[in-house]
């Protein structure tokens, strides 16, 4: 199975993005295409870089304006010829060069795997971030288990099943648009694994909460629970978050452009409503995580 490797950019960390690109080109299985995609911004020549032990491919790509996470990360698969689309940001990189071997065993020999989402660690040694374990029982990273979403920029999927499903909602700009795949995926039958044994680094960097995150968080909230559940678990699902953020959230103008975003998330069009069946709502309690939290 072909693989190919989507690194999104905005242009503004070139060693970084070096090092990534570095650390898709160098593994062991070899010839991974990769396509950078320049959300907004110009994206450097890389073709004549020497990196070692590489005779693959590097295209790049470049879109006019930020167009979000989803829409670049969209814009980089349909670049893309490879069977399996690893996910990359740019300022990520592999732990070994063992990572593309792996995926490519688990994904030749389980057809109905998805997405891998791989073991996120801080390079000098920090704690793992409870956000980047993609299950409720996040206390142990090294243990691997069945989970209903994974994490965009450390991830690989089989590009039919994320074709299948019509990828990442583009109207989502940014939060939430793993989720809403992840939950389209489950329906359709397939898995979502998460594997401690793909490892990727990744600085430890604390997530930015500016006003603008909390109204996309809310609004994206609203439009994944309009897309894809069935009513009653999607009056559940917003009711229990409404609840969340009230007792969580200390900060005013947090609070209201939370509300700003959630009441823009039930005034603005979703997008597709495809509302899972509720056998796959089961199935989701069973592996853990029902879809209400």
């Amino acid at each position: 199975m072909k693989i190919s490797c989507v690194i999104l950019t905005m242009g503004n960390r070139m060693a970084e993005l070096d090092r990534a690109v570095e650390s898709a080109l160098t593994q062991t299985d070899g010839d991974i295409e990769v396509v950078i995609v320049g959300n907004g911004a110009d994206v450097p020549d890389l073709t004549a870089r020497p990196f070692p032990g590489s005779a693959a491919t590097i295209k790049t790509v470049r879109l006019e304006h930020n167009a979000g996470i989803p829409e670049g990360r969209n814009r980089g698969v349909q670049e893309c010829s490879g069977d399996i689309v690893l996910f990359l940001d740019d300022d990520g990189w592999y732990a070994n060069s063992k990572v593309a071997a792996h995926v490519r065993e688990r994904f030749t020999h389980e057809p109905d795997l998805a997405v891998v989402s791989f073991r996120v660690m801080d390079p000098e040694g920090g704690s793992v971030q409870r956000r980047h374990v993609p299950r409720l029982r996040a206390g142990d990273p090294e243990r691997s288990s069945p989970v209903t979403t994974f994490l965009g920029g450390a991830c690989a999927i089989r590009k039919s099943a994320f074709l299948q499903v019509g990828g990442l909602p583009e109207k989502f700009f940014y939060a939430h648009e793993e989720t809403d795949l992840a939950w389209r995926l489950l329906g359709e039958g397939y898995r979502i694994e998460y594997d401690a044994e793909t490892v990727m680094y990744h600085p430890l960097v604390l997530p930015s909460r500016h006003t603008d995150f909390f109204r996309l968080n809310a609004r994206n909230r609203v439009w994944l629970a309009r897309r894809n559940l069935p009513w009653p678990l999607a009056m559940f699902y917003l009711l229990n978050w409404v609840v969340l953020t009230l007792v969580r959230e200390r900060s005013m103008p947090a609070i209201k452009s939370w509300f700003r975003g959630f009441f823009e998330g039930l005034r603005e069009p979703a997008g597709e409503r495809r509302p899972m069946a509720w056998r796959t709502a089961w199935r989701m309690l069973r592996l853990g995580r029902p879809p209400i939290v």
